[in-house]
C-alpha cells in the first residue's frame, strides 16, 4: 500500500502542473477539480488566516482590519526532506522566497495588482506553493471572509459577491470544507456552518474548526460544540488556539505558538480530556489522513476522467493536425495530402454530397432559359426591320422568288443575340465553381493550420478555373457561330412557298414587298430561331459542363502538382508556415496530454502498490 505522504504529494504535484498549464476550469470537470482539495471558509475575523499559519507553521499571511483576503489563495504544501524552507508563486515561477515576510508582502502586492488599493475583491486566485519538512502534503484554498455588511469603499454587492465566490468552490463535490467558527460567538450564527450546511447537508465533506477558545468569557466553554452536542458533524470538531495579538506584536514564532497551544489544551480543566484531538498539528494530520482516504475513493473516477480527457486531447490533435516532418519528402507528402483532402471535398460539392453543386443546374434550368426569353427578337423581326433588312440585302435588284440573302441576314442578326446568354452561362458557372473552391478550402480541416498553403491552393484552383472558363467561352461561342455558318436547309424546304397574290400590285416601281410577304418572312425566321434556341438550350450546358465542371473535377490542381514537385525544401517549408496561434494551441494540447498520461501512470504506480 502506498504511503499517505506519497499519494497526497503526487496529487499536489499534479494540481500544480494543472495550474501551470491553465487546466483548472472550462467545460465539464477538469483534472484539477477532480482532485480533492480543502477550502477554508469563515467569517471575517474568525481566525482563518491564523489557522492557516498554524497549519503551515509560518507567519506569512497579510494582516489587518476588515477584509484582508481579497483574492482566493490556493496554498499547496509540499513535504520535503532536509531543513530548508521556501515558497514559490505561480506568477513568479523563477523566484524562490525563503523570507516569509517577503511572501506576505508579495501576496499583498499581487492582490493589489488585480484589485487595486481598494477593498474590492477578485475571483482570480493567487497560487502559492510552500516546500518544507515541517508540513504535511495538502492543498488549502483560503477564501475571502464572509461578511454581512459592506463597509466604506466596498460595493453594495460585496456581501453577495463574496458568498457567490465561496459557493463556487465549496459546491464542488470533491471539495473538503474547513468551516472556521470563533468559539466566543454563538455557533448558530456561524457564517461558515451556515453555508456548509447548505452545500453539504449530510456533513460528509465538512470539518468544523473552533478558534479563539482562550478568549471565551470566564465560566463558559465550548464542550457542547467540540463534543458534537450543539451541532453534529460526521467528522470531529477541532479546537484551535491561535497566537494572541500580543504574541504577534512580540514576533513570537510559530514553533513557540504551537507549543503554547499544546500546553493550553493539556493543562485545561475543560479540554484536557480532548487534548490529543485538539490543536493545529492534529488538524493538519486529520485533514491529510482524510484527504488520502478521499483520494483513494476517487481513484477510479479520476482515472476514468483522465482516460476520457486523453481521448479528447488525441482527437483534438488529430483534428488540428499532428506535427509534420522537417525533411522535404515529408513536407511534400503533407502538401499532397492536404490537396487531396481539399479535392475530395470539392468533388463532394459538385456531386451532391455537399450543397452547392445544384446551383450549376440552376444556371442551366432557370438562368439560361430566362435570358433567352428576354432576347429582343420581336424587335429584330418586326415588320419594319424585316422590310429594312430585306431591302438592304436585295440591293438594286429585288429577289426573284425568296429573299435568301435577307433571310440569312435576319438569321445571322438573331443568332448574334445568343452570344450574350451563352457567355453569361459560362460566367455564372465560373462564379459557382469559385465559390465552391472557397467553401471547400474552409471545410478542409487539415488545411486550417496552414494559411499560406490555403492561399496557394486557392490561387492555383482559381487560375485553373480561369483557363477552363476561357475554353468554355470559346466553345459556346463556336456553337452559336456554327449555327450561323450552316443553316438547316431542310427546315426551309419544308416551308410552303406559295406565291403571294397582291391584287394591288402596280408593277416594278411599286412597293416591292407586301405586308403579308414580310410577315411570312418574319414568321419563318422566328420559327427557325426558335428551333435553334431549343438546340442551344441543350448544347450550351453540355459545352459548359464539359469544359468547366468536368475539367474542374479531373484536373483542378494538376498544374499545382507539377509546380510543387519542382520546389525545394525551403519553398515547401514556407508553404507549411502555420498560424502561430494554432502552433501554440497544439503545443498546449501536447503538454496537457503529457500531463494527463504522466498523472495516470503515476497514480496507477503509487495508488496500488
Amino acid at each position: 500500500m502506498a504511503t499517505m505522504e506519497s499519494l497526497i504529494g503526487l496529487v499536489n504535484r499534479i494540481q500544480r502542473a494543472c495550474t501551470v498549464l491553465g487546466d483548472h476550469g472550462g467545460e465539464g470537470m477538469s483534472l484539477w477539480e477532480a482532485l480533492p482539495s480543502v477550502a477554508v471558509v469563515g467569517g471575517q475575523s474568525s481566525g482563518k488566516s491564523s489557522v492557516l499559519e498554524s497549519v503551515v507553521g509560518r507567519d506569512f499571511l497579510p494582516r489587518g482590519s476588515g477584509i484582508v483576503t481579497r483574492r482566493p489563495l490556493v496554498l499547496q504544501l509540499h513535504k520535503i526532506e532536509g531543513q530548508s524552507e521556501y515558497a514559490e508563486f505561480l506568477h513568479a515561477p523563477k523566484k524562490k522566497f525563503s523570507d516569509f515576510a517577503a511572501v506576505r508582502k508579495e501576496i499583498a502586492d499581487e492582490t493589489d495588482r488585480i484589485t487595486g488599493k481598494s477593498k474590492q475583491i477578485s475571483n482570480i486566485p493567487i497560487h502559492l506553493s510552500i516546500y518544507s519538512p515541517n508540513v504535511v502534503n495538502l492543498t488549502l484554498i483560503d477564501l475571502p471572509g464572509l461578511t454581512k455588511v459592506a463597509v466604506e469603499g466596498q460595493s453594495e454587492s460585496i456581501v453577495e459577491d463574496i458568498e457567490m465566490m465561496v459557493r463556487s468552490y465549496v459546491e464542488k463535490p470533491n471539495c473538503i470544507i474547513l468551516a472556521i467558527s470563533p468559539a466566543n460567538q454563538d455557533i448558530a450564527t456561524s457564517d461558515a456552518i451556515k453555508i456548509a450546511r447548505e452545500v453539504d447537508p449530510t456533513g460528509e465533506r465538512t470539518f468544523g474548526v473552533l478558534t479563539k477558545l482562550d478568549l471565551m468569557d470566564k465560566g463558559t466553554n465550548a464542550l457542547d460544540v467540540l463534543e458534537g452536542r450543539a451541532y453534529r458533524l460526521q467528522h470531529p470538531w477541532v479546537g484551535i488556539v491561535n497566537r494572541s495579538q500580543a504574541d504577534i506584536n512580540k514576533n513570537v514564532n510559530m514553533t513557540s505558538a504551537r507549543q503554547k497551544e499544546i500546553e493550553y489544551f493539556e493543562s485545561s480543566p475543560e479540554y484536557g480530556h480532548l487534548a490529543h484531538k485538539m490543536g493545529s498539528e492534529y488538524l493538519a494530520k486529520l485533514l491529510s489522513q482524510h484527504l488520502e482516504v478521499v483520494i483513494r475513493q476517487r481513484i477510479p473516477s479520476i482515472i476514468a476522467l483522465i482516460n476520457k480527457t486523453i481521448d479528447e486531447l488525441n482527437a483534438e490533435l488529430d483534428r488540428i493536425g499532428r506535427p509534420i516532418g522537417v525533411d522535404g519528402g515529408a513536407q511534400l507528402y503533407t502538401i499532397l495530402e492536404m490537396c487531396r483532402a481539399f479535392d475530395r471535398i470539392f468533388k463532394e460539392h459538385l456531386d451532391g454530397g455537399r450543397p452547392g453543386g445544384d446551383r450549376i443546374y440552376g444556371v442551366f434550368d432557370h438562368q439560361l432559359p430566362a435570358a433567352l426569353k428576354k432576347l429582343p427578337l420581336d424587335r429584330h423581326l418586326s415588320q419594319n426591320n424585316v422590310r429594312k433588312v430585306i431591302s438592304e440585302a436585295d440591293g438594286y435588284q429585288p429577289h426573284l422568288i425568296a429573299p435568301e440573302q435577307g433571310y440569312r441576314r435576319l438569321i445571322d442578326g438573331s443568332l448574334g443575340f445568343f452570344k450574350g446568354p451563352a457567355e453569361a452561362s459560362v460566367d455564372a458557372v465560373h462564379f459557382v465553381l469559385k465559390e465552391l473552391v472557397r467553401k471547400s478550402i474552409a471545410a478542409t480541416e487539415e488545411l486550417k493550420r496552414f494559411p499560406t498553403l490555403q492561399s496557394d491552393i486557392a490561387a492555383a484552383a482559381n487560375d485553373a478555373l480561369e483557363k477552363f472558363r476561357d475554353e468554355s467561352r470559346k466553345t459556346v461561342l463556336r456553337l452559336v457561330d456554327m449555327e450561323s455558318s450552316y443553316l438547316t436547309v431542310e427546315f426551309f424546304r419544308k416551308l410552303q412557298t406559295e406565291p403571294e397574290k397582291t391584287p394591288n400590285s402596280a408593277g416594278p416601281n411599286a412597293d416591292r414587298y407586301t405586308d403579308n410577304h414580310l410577315r411570312r418572312i418574319g414568321t419563318n425566321v422566328t420559327a427557325y430561331i426558335n428551333m435553334v434556341c431549343d438546340t442551344l438550350k441543350n448544347t450550351i450546358p453540355k459545352a459548359v459542363v464539359y469544359c468547366q465542371v468536368r475539367e474542374a473535377k479531373r484536373s483542378l490542381l494538376n498544374q499545382f502538382y507539377a509546380q510543387i514537385g519542382r520546389r525545394e525544401k525551403e519553398q515547401l517549408g514556407k508553404m507549411l508556415d502555420e498560424d502561430p496561434s494554432l502552433m501554440e494551441k497544439r503545443e498546449t494540447i501536447a503538454k496537457r496530454l503529457e500531463l494527463y498520461k504522466s498523472a495516470r501512470d503515476e497514480i496507477d504506480s503509487v495508488a496500488w502498490k
